[in-house]
């Protein structure tokens, strides 16, 4: 036992063990109750929800909800999920309103398990939400990146061609066992944790209604908030706020804003009549918002209007929700 005692040093009182104890223990609440103070949570409000938008097929008419889901992958009204099903070629690649502006005239609505689809001079279609297991998975390509889609059917398939009067194509579904796009594999400053169907690259796209105010003052012809395609319409700010927003609470979903929305040539196509103009508004657009030069690494030519968002926190929103900026003291 002294052999013993000698190698670990001389036995201390039971109550100095207590006491080092407690100190550690009075540092460590102490260290936490620091770190709380550190990031305690402010919210200063900053706009109100004005429109919510699904887009249930990439391209296709959006459907004004009054309140929405969302989701990891972005706006969900019930069976209507937002960027969920695709127009494709026939060897799978992604059709949208810049091959086909005529795309924009089909509105797509959810009924008793179906989707409907309505076009000028067609009759109404409904098809099965869930496709039957049966129906072939295509290989499809979207901005580069492989992702599959369940094919929805001859019926459709012929639908949308004869409307559009081109090629052969096809419509396919995003299944939840499929594997999502990377949304950092389009634009690197998203996370490796977010991810979409066949969204352009974020699970949201939110606009102010004060910037679409500001660009029609310069334009003859006014735009449509169809011409932009967000999911949220904000009001209650200034013109382009939302670009300074980079973590915002609306309801109970918390949301992170990652890059702005470089625009393309598919908001030149006129959501009334399906024609491409490949001019306004872009070229209005292109006079007043381009990056910062240290950034045209990320937006190159492409003018600026409105901000993608990724999901942090999943939840309920609905038109008339304050938003909030969220910041840490």
């Amino acid at each position: 036992m002294s052999g013993l005692r000698g190698s670990l040093g001389p036995a201390r009182p039971g109550w100095v063990w207590g006491a080092a104890a407690l100190l550690a223990l009075g540092a460590l609440l102490g260290a936490w109750r620091w770190a709380g103070r550190r990031r305690r949570r402010r919210l200063q409000r900053v706009g109100t929800v004005l429109r919510l938008f699904v887009y249930p097929v990439k391209s296709c008419k959006g459907v004004s909800v009054r309140r929405a889901q969302v989701t990891p992958m972005g706006l969900r009204s019930g069976d209507m999920r937002d960027r969920f099903w695709l127009v494709i070629t026939e060897d799978g690649h992604m059709v949208t309103a810049r091959q086909e502006p005529r795309l924009v005239l089909i509105s797509v609505g959810c009924d008793s398990g179906h989707l409907t689809f309505d076009a000028p001079d067609m009759e109404k279609l409904c098809v099965p939400v869930n496709v039957p297991g049966k129906n072939p998975v295509h290989n499809c390509r979207v901005f580069g990146q492989d992702i599959q889609g369940r094919d929805c059917g001859d019926e459709v398939a012929q639908w949308i061609t004869t409307f559009l009067k081109s090629q052969p194509y096809r419509l396919v579904h995003f299944e939840p066992s499929m594997v999502p796009r990377k949304s950092k594999k389009t634009i690197d400053l998203f996370r490796s944790t977010d991810e979409v169907a066949y969204p352009d690259c974020s699970p949201v796209l939110l606009l102010s209604e004060a910037s679409m105010n500001d660009l029609n003052t310069r334009l003859e012809k006014k735009a449509k908030i169809q011409n932009f395609r967000p999911n949220i319409l904000v009001t209650d700010c200034s013109a382009f706020d939302e670009d300074t927003w980079e973590d915002i609470l609306i309801g109970d979903v918390e949301l992170k804003g990652t890059v702005c929305c470089g625009r393309c040539i598919l908001t030149t196509v006129n959501p009334d009549t399906g024609v491409l103009d490949r001019k306004e508004p872009l070229e209005t657009l292109k006079s007043y918002r381009l990056c910062d030069p240290s950034e045209r690494h990320i937006y190159k030519t492409s003018p600026l209007f409105g901000k993608y968002f990724a999901v942090d926190k999943t939840g309920t929103i609905q038109v008339g929700d304050p938003v909030y900026k969220m910041t840490w003291e």
